[in-house]
Order: C-alpha cells, then structure tokens, then sequence
C-alpha cells in the first residue's frame, strides 16, 4: 500500500517515523451524463457567468468573495506565503478521554505505519493509549491544509482519525426538539429490554449495502438485455406512523425480537438435515 504522507508522531521530546495509510475507501457506483437519441457523453464546461463563455483553463484564477459580488485573487505564492511551522509532523499538544469526545467529531481515519527505527516508541506509544483509552490531540498538514486530528489505538496499530474543528460543526442548539412526554418507568424497563435482546457482538461484516448491491443487479440484468427496459415490481414505501401507545408498541417489539431469535437459534441444524434430504 503506498503512504500517502510521511512525517513523525511528536509528543514532549518522542518522535516516532510513521507513514499514512488510507483507511478507508468509498465504492460508489460512478454514472455518466449521456444525451439520450445516441448515448453521447456530456461533458462540462467552465463558463463565465457574466457572458456566457468558455474559459480555458490559463485565464482561471483563484478569488475569495469579501463582499458580494467583490473578489480578492489569490495566486500560488500568496498560499506558499502561507508558512505553517511542523508540515510533516504530527505534533500532539494533549491526551484526551476517547469517551469524553464526541463521535461526531470525527470523520477520516488513516493507518499510521511505523517506520524505520520506529518499532519500540510506536509500540509503546499504541500500548499506552490502549491501556488508558486516551487519544493524542494534534494538528497535522496533509495536502496544504491544516486538521484537527486524534491518534488512537487501533487493534495492533495506530490510528490517526481527522476530526472536525468546533467551528465547522453547526451549533445543536438550532434543533428544536418541541415538547417531550417524560417516559415512564416501565416503558423505560420494556426499552432497556428490547435493547438487549437485540444486542450484537460487534461485527461489521454483517452489515453491508444492500442498496448499491441491488441497483448492480439491476445495471447487469439492463447490460444482459441490451439496454432494454426492465419490468419492474411495485414497491410500496413503509409509512411512518405515530406511536400513539408507546408500551403497547413496546411490548409488541419485545414479542417479535424474542421470537425471531428463537426461531433462528432452532432453524440452524433442521435448514442444513432438510438441504442434505433434498440432496440425496
């Protein structure tokens, strides 16, 4: 796997080689605007807004709106002159509880591979926050741009996950949540209930998209039929509903959770003894 970023972890007088990894990928199925008669791909074109040109790209520049409708350019040495300090450094200026922070503060995770030399300071420094469920705060410049970012441990390595600034997040405060029944100490004990009976061990295997898998089938049954249209089945959108009795709805979950898991747990060894008759 090839970094994307090479630097050092920096906290007090330890610096620790690391390489950045990609974490995480995104698989979206990429579609193409087509003119319908012939199928031709469109393309896009830079036009000017005042006149309705084409511009080529050497007559493109750079401008922040100050004011409406009133730009400042900017070119590539005014964003060299731009000079932060520590570009390939991942400097932590603290240690911070994981649980004292927001989820919804993170949003990219990277794998931080240690490099030569780098073995006994990365181990150490994995193990540590393992231990104490502590995440090192730093600032780190990938790109040109500066983030906010937490090392963390992450099974047998370490893992530097971009957060969000305070300021990039939208003030909880403009939700209104309107007026709310306190919920009684039985729908609370029937609530707490169902939510164990639908506990899991983590497993993230069990969980994919099950929308981009089923418009696949569709693009390859539309690919097999050469473009043709496909019959499809009316499906019908579930209608959200007012819960008007909460433990009545309560109860009815608990029933079906339950008998679900009873179901699965005695349909496992009779499915497989049924498939083997149909077999032979």
């Amino acid at each position: 796997m090839r970094a994307i970023w090479k630097g050092s972890i920096s906290f007090g007088l330890v610096s620790i080689p690391v390489a950045l990894h990609n974490a995480s990928r995104v698989e979206e199925l990429k579609f193409r605007l087509l003119r319908s008669p012939d199928l031709s791909p469109v393309n896009y074109k830079r036009v000017a807004q005042q006149d309705g040109k084409e511009v080529p790209w050497e007559k493109i520049v750079k401008g922040y709106e100050y004011e409406k409708g009133k730009f400042v350019v900017l070119k590539d040495e005014d964003f060299k002159r731009v000079d932060l300090e520590a570009t390939d450094t991942i400097d932590i200026v603290d240690f911070v509880d994981l649980d004292q922070i927001n989820p919804i503060y993170f949003y990219k995770p990277y794998y931080l591979e240690p490099l030569k030399g780098a073995g006994s300071a990365y181990a150490l420094l994995r193990k540590v926050l393992g231990e104490t469920n502590k995440a090192g705060i730093s600032k780190v410049i990938i790109r040109t741009r500066q983030h906010l970012a937490a090392v963390k441990c992450s099974g047998n390595l370490l893992a530097l996950e971009l957060m969000r600034f305070e300021n990039e997040l939208v003030d909880a405060s403009a939700i209104q949540l309107g007026k709310e029944k306190v919920p009684g100490a039985r729908e609370i004990k029937m609530a707490k209930t169902l939510v164990e009976q639908m506990s899991e061990d983590w497993d993230p295997s069990r969980y994919t998209d099950d929308y981009k898998s089923a418009l696949m089938k569709l693009i390859e049954k539309k690919v097999a039929a050469g473009g043709k249209e496909i019959p499809t089945k009316e499906t019908r959108t579930k209608a959200a509903t007012n819960v008007i009795d909460l433990a009545s709805v309560l109860q009815q979950s608990l029933a079906e959770a339950s008998g679900g898991k009873k179901t699965a747990k005695k349909a496992k060894v009779p499915l497989k003894k049924k498939a083997r008759k149909k077999a032979a």
